[in-house]
């Protein structure tokens, strides 16, 4: 699991003070990238004629990125468990549907978007304890109290802004790929992150 020290680590180059302290977002590596790969297509076939090895190398190169993406959706490591798992059950339920020309990477994470999205729902039909609010900017901020920060600002935004922006900066994923993940226009992305980069800036202004 990523901590929030890791998260300071890679956001800290993407928010840089500008003229009149106004903060500018610079990409840098993602932390977690995900690269498809061309032997996917033959290895859920190979699923599908019974092999099941095939699947567990699916398994083997998915399952941190998926972890990855449902702990920064959900932000409890256990229930990211849980949901990379279901996840991973649904997916290879329903493997038949997957169809070749697309990257089953993205198929895969639009799978782990909607089991995130019903853990979401149950939490809202369920609540416990409520959240503890994110805290505010401190005069002279530590910097490893930023990750925690940033943490709880990415928490704070809406879910497609938050899905868009974990995809993009933690994983990598193009416009399009996020398109296909969430099932919407590559506009409809691109609107998504300057709303979530907009509100993680002013989130995060005191702390850089």
């Amino acid at each position: 699991m990523l901590s929030t020290q890791a998260s300071c680590n890679h956001f800290i180059f993407h928010f840089r003070a500008g003229r009149n302290s106004r903060l500018r977002w610079r990409r840098n590596a993602p932390i977690n990238p995900v690269v498809a790969d061309a032997q996917d297509p033959a290895l859920v076939a190979r699923t599908l004629a019974g092999d099941d090895a095939a699947f567990d190398e699916l398994l083997a190169r998915y399952r941190k990125p998926v972890l990855n993406f449902a702990y920064r959706l959900l932000g409890d490591a256990t229930e990211a468990e849980d949901v990379a798992q279901d996840a991973f059950v649904r997916a290879y339920r329903h493997l038949a549907d997957y169809h070749p020309r697309r990257q089953f990477s993205t198929w895969l994470f639009a799978i782990a978007r909607h089991a995130a999205i019903d853990r979401l729902r149950y939490r809202q039909r369920h609540p416990t304890a409520p959240l503890a609010a994110a805290p505010e900017p401190a005069a002279s901020p530590r910097y490893d109290d930023l990750g925690e920060h940033i943490a709880a600002a990415i928490a704070g935004l809406p879910e497609d802004q938050r899905t868009a922006i974990v995809l993009a900066e933690y994983h990598g994923l193009s416009h399009a790929e996020i398109a296909g993940v969430m099932d919407c226009t590559e506009k409809s992305v691109e609107s998504r992150l300057y709303r979530a980069r907009a509100a993680l800036r002013e989130k995060l202004r005191g702390f850089l």
